[in-house]
């Protein structure tokens, strides 16, 4: 069982909370992950509720089998009412090399997803409360690998944390693979 990462007092202002997601926010986090899409333009509005859907349904999935872990940020007099989130889907991958080391990964990737904040909060560092959670959480799994596909407005904090372009390329060919 995957268990958060304890916050010291010191670590966060005594205004926000953080918990781990369950299954019960599903809804949320869904509801998240359809919001950044459509923030970034990349989701139209006549497909924003089948996309939110789907994704509920895909969490709860992996929520289930332990294959996403995701954090909840909220104020600490109003715990219900979400105002960021962020989260991590687990991947198992072949091993593979470890650059300039003298050892191999076996593989346990963590692709971060879901890093929402409503636009009210933005720009309050909340994002950066939720990566730092997601970052020690990680060095306390050992996942060899921690990744995620940085929007425009998201590159610097990234960098900030200390993230970098990758070799990762994706198909996008006129037959790609994801056209029926």
């Amino acid at each position: 069982m995957i268990q958060p990462r304890n916050l010291m007092h010191s670590e966060m202002p005594d205004e926000f909370r953080i918990r781990v997601a369950t299954l019960e926010d599903a809804e949320v986090i869904s509801w998240h992950r359809a919001r950044m899409f459509q923030d970034m333009g990349e989701l139209p509005s006549n497909l924003f509720e089948a996309f939110r859907a789907s994704s509920r349904d895909q969490l709860l999935y992996l929520l289930e089998r332990g294959r996403y872990v995701g954090w909840l940020l909220s104020l600490e007099k109003t715990p219900n009412k979400i105002i960021a989130g962020a989260g991590v889907h687990l991947r198992r991958v072949l091993p593979h090399p470890v650059k300039n080391a003298a050892t191999f990964a076996h593989g346990h990737h963590g692709v971060i997803v879901n890093v929402f904040t409503e636009p009210e909060w933005r720009r309050k560092g909340l994002a950066g409360m939720l990566l730092k959670q997601i970052i020690d959480w990680s060095r306390d799994e050992k996942l060899d690998r921690l990744l995620l596909h940085a929007s425009a407005n998201g590159r610097a904090l990234y960098e900030r944390f200390g993230f970098v372009a990758a070799n990762e390329m994706r198909f996008a060919g006129s037959d790609s693979v994801s056209r029926k």
